[in-house]
């Protein structure tokens, strides 16, 4: 339920006989259970109404783009994992872009199908992350199970590659750290075959449940106008009816390649949003499968054959990387002088541009609806306080 705060009628029935007084503020976070990572919104509420919402930020901020500057170009590799603990290897890859775009360095036919599965693997284990804590903030408990179930899967999986298992960092200016071990590629298929069975069983417990449809339906309404103003992308725009998605619009890597739909809902609410995501796990596995048919083909064993020594200096040049993250649009500007060191490092985060709106979406609504919109978004705070 909203009300239309523009509305002539609302503010003579109501406004003009409430003292502005009588409106209570209230602290929406960082310690709320419905907000993930320190996050404090500033609610203004009347009654049970949402007046005003200001989302206060730098609570968790670390200087990302100033260490840029002092840590020479590999060394600024893990920053990237910490940026988004929950999609890291999109950032991974988005600053290796930039890198070598600067210093022309070319990536191996085998080392970008394992950054394209890795990195899907990734996609799919953030939406799952998200689409538990989602229902963990409307009431629902047991979807968290099941999703971590899954999700612990596709860490385990990661963590034979890339040594980790959460903030990852795997892919390397020219490649790749290590190649694939024997076996990998089978278990992969089961791992996401397993996720497959498992997605109609989702969409009988929760997507099609009533409960979660007057949770969603109609709540949250972000048009077209308002993504283009506040510079929303990923799964917000996309369930906002604009099919934008950088792996096709822009293409990089090898995605151009490869055979996948890009899932979009014009109904502009958080179910829209929900069901991008939900779709969008089914496009990513549809991707790992043909990326991990192609890696068998590609048996020339190099995953970084011209990859530069952790010391290299790239030309002086500038460069944008751009990929498409769980979230939206990742972009990562380097600057280079010549030195060992970046010259200037700029992150765009697509959840910065998503928690912008969120003051607009969220006026009017009921408090209730207002934890609804905002676990639409999927926001991840450090990127955000970067």
């Amino acid at each position: 339920m909203r009300l239309d705060v523009e509305d002539g009628d609302y503010y003579s029935r109501h406004f003009e006989q409430t003292d502005q007084e009588d409106r209570l503020v209230l602290n929406m976070g960082p310690q709320h259970p419905s907000t993930h990572g320190v996050l404090r919104i500033v609610l203004e509420m009347d009654g049970e109404y949402v007046m005003r919402a200001d989302p206060v930020l730098g609570y968790i901020h670390r200087m990302h783009e100033k260490m840029g500057e002092v840590k020479n170009f590999h060394q600024y590799l893990p920053n990237m994992g910490r940026v988004d603990y929950l999609h890291a290897l999109a950032w991974n890859q988005a600053y290796c872009l930039a890198v070598e775009k600067i210093a022309e360095v070319e990536v191996p036919r085998r080392a970008e199908l394992l950054r394209i599965i890795t990195t899907e693997l990734n996609r799919i284990s953030s939406h799952l992350l998200w689409w538990g804590a989602y229902l963990l903030d409307l009431g629902a408990f047991t979807p968290i199970m099941y999703a971590f179930e899954d999700r612990e899967r596709i860490m385990d999986l990661l963590q034979v590659l890339t040594g980790s298992r959460l903030t990852y960092c795997y892919f390397l200016f020219g490649g790749v750290m290590k190649d694939a071990p024997a076996g990998f590629a089978d278990e992969a298929r089961h791992v996401v075959r397993t996720l497959r069975d498992r997605l109609p069983m989702f969409t009988a417990l929760v997507t099609d449940n009533v409960i979660l449809r007057k949770r969603v339906e109609d709540i949250g309404h972000i048009g077209q106008d308002m993504c283009r103003r506040y510079g929303a992308t990923g799964p917000v725009l996309r369930g906002s009816g604009v099919p934008y998605d950088v792996r096709l619009n822009s293409p990089y890597s090898l995605y151009n390649e490869l055979d996948f739909e890009i899932p979009a809902y014009d109904g502009c609410d958080a179910l829209s949003r929900y069901m991008v995501r939900m779709d969008e796990m089914t496009e990513s596995i549809k991707i790992v499968e043909q990326a991990l048919d192609q890696l068998e083909n590609a048996d020339d064993g190099h995953v970084a054959k011209k990859a530069p020594n952790a010391g290299f200096t790239p030309p002086e040049g500038e460069a944008y990387g751009v990929v498409e993250g769980a979230r939206g649009k990742i972009g990562v500007y380097v600057a280079s002088n010549g030195d060992k060191k970046p010259y200037r490092v700029k992150l765009r985060s697509p959840s910065f541009s998503n928690l912008s709106l969120f003051a607009d979406c969220a006026q009017g609504s009921l408090l209730a609806d207002a934890v609804s919109i905002l676990g639409s978004l999927d926001l991840v705070i450090p990127e955000i306080d970067r």
